[in-house]
């Protein structure tokens, strides 16, 4: 079903105004939870609204986040001065492809809303990567949630899937990537809420904070090499992917993957614990919502 949708994701399809309409809806849905029903507190905001923004030509943008719940995104771009409304600045972000496209309605309303369908359990050489690498390939900015579900439970990141770590090694031009690590969603949308359901409308009066981080630095060709002197040690199960354009074989990629997996997650696992303190130091002042500063 969403192979046949790939033409409502493109710019041009009814002259963008379908994606505009979406995008308007949603950035209207995601402003209302975040900033009117709900308290929301962004530390290091202007590093995320530099990079959407005016990050260097061509050069393309991940995020990666902690996923506590299915409202994450978009809601977590709701916050005050974001421009969620500009359909040329928002996001590609993978969705769930048993979820959000599950019928042909639910498949282009998230292709006009500028969605990468995925498979759980695909594998990071699924069809739908391919369109990840060339809306990088385009200079794009793309969010993903690398946990690879939602996970509500106040503990360490996990560890990562290694979708994005490949995207960072296969991307023609290394993008920048971008740290964020949220708390309170779990609270707006609870998983198991009445009946072991969600609630049938996002939850209000809680407090949401958002915790960017600085971009991450990758010495990728020094991790290039010591993946492929690791990999000579090694002996795990292949199944068959292809090599790399520069020549890693299934065995290196694994041992790159996992040491760029690592470093991502313990930059987020950084994040989560400044968070706290960053939650104390807020919910102690007791100001009211008009007064929360996005920093």
């Amino acid at each position: 079903m969403s192979r046949t949708m790939e033409w409502a994701a493109r710019a041009e399809h009814l002259r963008g105004i379908s994606r505009k309409v979406v995008i308007a809806a949603v950035g209207a849905f995601a402003k209302t939870v975040s900033s009117l029903l709900n308290t929301a507190a962004v530390h290091n905001a202007d590093t995320l609204l530099r990079l959407v923004r005016s990050r260097p030509h061509c050069v393309p943008l991940i995020n990666v986040s902690n996923h506590m719940s299915t409202l994450d995104d978009p809601v977590m771009w709701g916050f005050k001065g974001f421009p969620i409304f500009d359909t040329k600045l928002a996001r590609w972000v993978f969705a769930a492809e048993d979820i959000c496209f599950k019928n042909a309605l639910y498949s282009y309303i998230f292709r006009v809303g500028k969605c990468i369908p995925i498979t759980r359990g695909g594998g990071i050489y699924q069809e739908h990567m391919i369109e990840a690498l060339e809306r990088l390939k385009d200079g794009e900015w793309l969010h993903t949630f690398p946990e690879g579900k939602v996970y509500q439970e106040d503990v360490p990141i996990r560890r990562l899937k290694w979708g994005t770590a490949s995207l960072i090694v296969r991307a023609p031009i290394t993008p920048i990537v971008l740290p964020i690590v949220h708390h309170g969603f779990h609270e707006v949308m609870p998983e198991k809420y009445m009946f072991g359901r969600r609630p049938p409308v996002p939850l209000w009066n809680k407090k949401i904070d958002i915790i960017i981080g600085d971009p991450i630095e990758f010495d990728l060709p020094a991790m290039r090499q010591k993946a492929i002197s690791q990999s000579r040690n090694e002996s795990f199960p292949t199944i068959g992917w292809p090599s790399t354009p520069d020549g890693l074989d299934e065995l290196a990629q694994r041992c790159l993957y996992t040491a760029i997996s690592e470093q991502i997650r313990a930059a987020m696992e950084r994040l989560r614990c400044f968070g706290k303190s960053f939650v104390k130091s807020w919910v102690g002042s007791n100001l009211p919502k008009s007064e929360i500063k996005v920093f």
